[in-house]
């Protein structure tokens, strides 16, 4: 599985960024740029995915992230696994975005 930890992946131009974590946890903080697309719902939703890009996937710790990225790379997705997910983000002292 592709990997890329936090740093690197906000040193990237537009990254295409999906958070798979619940809803509520998604407002209390996450990637500026990320989108909100809960692992529950990946399969339904999976169309609104581009194929031509990478998406690069994030969940807290990383765990649901990488089932997203394995199952995204079985449909012939570009899909990378965030490294330490959200949390790891934070620790590196990269900008949490808050919903109110």
């Amino acid at each position: 599985m592709n990997t890329i930890d936090p740093k690197a992946l906000s040193e990237l131009t537009n990254p295409v960024i999906i958070d798979v974590r619940e809803p509520v946890e998604y407002v209390a903080g996450h990637a500026p740029t990320a989108a909100s697309i809960p692992l529950g719902e990946l399969i339904a939703r999976v169309e609104e995915l581009d194929r031509d890009n990478t998406v690069y996937m994030i969940c807290e710790s990383g765990g649901r992230s990488g089932q997203a990225v394995e199952w995204l790379n079985t449909q012939g997705f570009d899909a990378v696994n965030v490294e330490g997910g959200t949390s790891a983000w934070r620790n590196s002292g990269l900008q949490i975005t808050k919903e109110s």
